[in-house]
């Protein structure tokens, strides 16, 4: 009888590598591709019910439908989120889309890196030290113990997120829909006008795109820090700009940002970005910008390539005719 098969697109040289090292131990047999998944190399995953994709890459309907021609009936995502997929042409087409829930430390552990090199003054701080210039900041940085913190979505990162928060002894309070933490949940609007630092890790979604719009940035509380380690589209990335700029938010810290798709994980060092809304961030000394790697370490690899095949095999197995 053969092994069960994946083919697994957008696939980087270290997760083809786990792939093919865990095979024999799930018995499957792992086809990977440094290609991201399209219309034009769907057939690929011919004679394979399950693939894998990568969260870089939008897939549209035609690659979908591709796909279906092809007999692909699962895609696993290799990431928490899906709005890079066009669900409702992969609910018609009959195939079936899943996340992995790798482990939530990695992003958790990174946001809580950025906010304190946000409240320390992190950017400036290294940018004039590069430049052998050691003189003290102008400014004065804060203590986390000093400051109430906003968690807007508390899943499982966002939980992971308030579990190190305690830590440092500050004031901690929350909002989401279907709470799940242990914490002071609030309304959005008073936690926006309460918080110093307001962090992000709701999914995004038709209902949470421009979570952060004109009308909610401007009921922060003035100066303010914002944190996204989520999805960029989650802000208003224009309003953002601008309330950063006039100095009613007191910076950023950015890991995901609206348009990063083409950009994050591209070289452009001899490329001009087409991004003005970057342009103007990178300007900021008082804003951070990392390009999508809050996920990216050994550990969440792990998780996610073997979550990757378990679920895979997990749906082979419910649908053996």
């Amino acid at each position: 009888m053969p092994k069960p098969g994946i083919t697994v697109y957008e696939c980087e040289p270290d997760e083809a590598r786990l792939f093919h090292a865990l095979a024999p131990q799930f018995g499957i047999a792992p086809a990977t591709t440094s290609a991201a998944v399209s219309e034009t190399n769907a057939s690929l995953a011919r004679g394979n019910q399950c693939i894998s994709v990568s969260h870089k890459t939008p897939i549209t309907p035609s690659t979908l439908r591709a796909l279906s021609q092809a007999g692909v009936a699962y895609i696993s995502t290799r990431s928490s989120g899906y709005n890079h997929i066009d669900l409702d042409t992969a609910h018609s087409l009959g195939i079936t889309v899943e996340n992995v829930a790798y482990s939530p430390d990695s992003v958790a552990d990174y946001t809580l890196m950025l906010m304190l090199m946000a409240v320390r003054n992190a950017r400036s701080m290294l940018t004039r030290a590069a430049k052998h210039d050691f003189r003290l900041p102008d400014a004065r940085g804060k203590e986390l113990r000093d400051l109430t913190i906003g968690v807007i979505g508390t899943g499982r990162i966002g939980s992971a997120v308030i579990d190190r928060l305690r830590g440092f002894g500050c004031h901690i309070i929350a909002h989401d829909h279907h709470p799940k933490a242990t914490a002071e949940y609030v309304p959005l609007d008073a936690l926006l006008r309460r918080s110093d630092i307001i962090t992000l890790h709701a999914p995004l979604t038709a209902d949470t795109h421009h979570l952060l719009n004109h009308q909610r940035i401007a009921r922060m509380k003035s100066g303010a820090l914002v944190i996204n380690t989520s999805r960029g589209p989650l802000i208003d990335t224009e309003t953002l700009v601008a309330a950063l700029e006039r100095g009613q938010v007191g910076g950023a810290a950015l890991d995901v940002l609206e348009g990063e798709t083409g950009l994050f994980y591209a070289d452009y060092r001899h490329k001009p970005i087409h991004n003005s809304a970057l342009a103007r961030l990178e300007k900021m000394p008082n804003v951070i910008i990392t390009p999508h790697v809050a996920y990216y370490t050994d550990h969440a690899l792990r998780d996610i390539i073997e979550r990757t095949i378990t679920n895979c095999l997990k749906f082979e197995e419910e649908n053996a005719a």
